[in-house]
This record gives C-alpha cells, structure tokens and sequence, in this order.
C-alpha cells in the first residue's frame, strides 16, 4: 500500500472575487512542486464529483441546492459576504468533496495506506446551512460522514491544523458522539470561534494559541492535548484538516511557524496515527494563502505522508496524469 494523491483541473477553474486570497496560483503552485521526479513515484488519481446524497450527509438539502442554483454561467455570484461562486466553482466544489470521498474509500478497503487530495476551495468554515471563510462544501464533513456511512466506521476523528478555526466542522459535528473534532488554531481571529471551552457533548477539543507562536506552542497543543485525545477516543480514520496558513508567510495570520515545522508537525501526528487507526489517514488541503509556502509547506507534509505509506513504484508525472 502506498500514498494516493487525488485532484482534478476543475479545482483550478475556481475563481472567487478578483480580490480574494483565495486563487488558483495556490494549487497550480503545488501541482508544480510535486511533478518532478521526486514525487514520480506517487499513485494518483482523477478525483471524481461528489454525489448529492454525500453532500446532503452534512449540509441540509435546500444549501446544496443553493450552491447549484447559484453557481452562475458567468460573472461571479454571492453565496455569502465572503464566498464567491464563478463558472468554474460548481465543478470544483464537486471535485473536491469528491476527491474526499474517494480518498476514504481508498485508505478504508486498503488500496492506499492514506491519501492526500490537493484540491480548492477549501472546506473547513462551510456548515450545514450556510458558508463562509471561501468553503463551499465542507470536505472533512464529507470525508467523516463518508467513512461512517459507507464504511462503517464507528469512530472518526478529525485534525484541523489551519490557523482558522474550523468553525463549520464543529458545527456539524457538536452533537455527534461518533466524530471527534479537533483543532489547534490562532486565537481571536476569523472566524473568532473555536474556545478551549467549547467541548460539544465531549467530541470537541480546542486549542487557540495566541498570535506570534512558533512551533513550540504548535505542538504543546498536538502532543500535549490533541493527539492523546484522539488516541483515547481511537477512531477507525483520521481525517486531516490540513492549512498551511500558520506559516510565517502567510498573510492572513500571525503565526511563525517556518516550512520545516510542517514535518515536524505531521510526524507526530502519523506517528500517532500509526498507534490507533494503524496509520488510516486521509489529508484535505485546505487554508495557505502565500502560494510558494503553501506549496513548501505541503510538500513538507507530503513527504512525511509518503514515508509513512512506504512509497511504491513509480508512475505518470501529476500534471499529466490530472490534465485528461
């Protein structure tokens, strides 16, 4: 078993409003830094669309309908003050909850060991009924909901390492006993959410750490509080939340973490994962708004995914492979 990467061109044709953070330069950076030969050896796949009835697992039937009645043929459209539909967002959206779903079917029958979708928009902030933050379907939602109702699976955990707090996640998830949602994240910023006291019914573990922090903090809160409480709950899957936006880099935080301290970062967390899902792991890209260190960052994160999985053969180049 190895790692497989998921992504699709559609997630490149999303365009939010001209002055969104939020563009195509911040994948198109990454699928750069992964085709060389480096990575040739990495399984990938074309991510497929995502099923209405996956969607409607998480978000209420009147919101998906919302996003495909919205999603206009041209020019740019509202779905709330800060997320934007475009021609190509529809597509993208669909593609990326795909990509989720198909990413858990592959690490759950045992194809692959984990998996990583490099996708947009991202998802985190997208809740049951409404969005916000750029999300317009919540990947890791669909991911979770996925591995409980097509798989079975009893326990899912799910990491949020953005610098944002995945206030949507949580929301979706407060009431539910059989999720576990878990975040580390900046504090007193957008979305202003995500408390050490907001525990749900037991399923919630919050960590805001305060502005200028470097990596120490970063892991006091994975090693010292995130990760022994998942290993206690011992989910069948981890789904990763991955941001990249607590890099120093990064304009729309005040983090210092530096490209290296996302290996360090994601060691632990496989490492972990190793101990109570036996290494199940299915990676979302979410948040990163500096696309060269968003790029690095997951790369970084990517190596250690790869190492973990033990590598196999080698294959087509990325771009190639995503571009039929």
């Amino acid at each position: 078993m190895s790692t497989q990467i998921f992504s699709h061109p559609a997630c490149l044709a999303h365009r939010g409003r001209a002055d969104s953070p939020e563009k195509p330069e911040r994948l198109k950076a990454l699928l750069d830094r992964l085709d060389t030969p480096e990575f040739a050896g990495l399984k990938h796949r074309m991510a497929p669309r995502a099923e209405r009835g996956q969607l409607c697992r998480v978000h209420d039937v009147h919101y998906v309908s919302k996003v495909y009645s919205t999603a206009p043929e041209e020019g740019e459209a509202a779905l709330s003050p800060d997320t934007y539909m475009t021609p190509g967002s529809l597509e993208a959206a669909l593609r990326g909850a795909g990509a989720a779903c198909a990413a858990v079917d592959a690490v759950m029958t045992g194809e692959a060991k984990n998996a990583f979708c490099a996708i947009r928009p991202p998802g985190h902030h997208a809740a049951s009924t409404n969005t916000m933050g750029f999300c317009i379907f919540n990947n890791a939602a669909v991911a979770a909901a996925h591995a409980r109702m097509a798989h079975s699976c009893a326990r899912v955990a799910i990491l949020d390492f953005d610098v944002h707090h995945g206030n949507g996640t949580q929301a979706i998830f407060r009431a539910e006993p059989h999720v576990m949602f878990t975040s580390v994240h900046q504090a007193f910023i957008f979305p202003r959410s995500g408390d050490a006291g907001e525990t749900g019914v037991g399923n919630l573990v919050n960590v805001p750490v305060q502005r200028d922090q470097g990596i120490g903090a970063y892991m006091d809160a994975i090693e010292g509080r995130i990760l022994p409480a998942i290993e206690a709950f011992a989910p069948q899957i981890l789904i990763l939340s991955a941001g990249f936006d607590a890099h120093l880099a990064d304009p729309l935080a005040d983090m210092q973490l530096k490209t290296s301290d996302f290996t360090t970062v994601t060691e632990a967390i496989m490492q972990s994962a190793a101990r109570c899902c036996d290494g199940r792991v299915v990676s979302l890209l979410e948040g990163g708004y500096n696309p060269i260190a968003m790029a690095d960052s997951a790369v970084a994160h990517l190596r250690v995914l790869v190492k973990a999985a033990n590598r196999g053969a080698a294959g087509p180049s990325l771009l190639s492979a995503f571009s039929g």
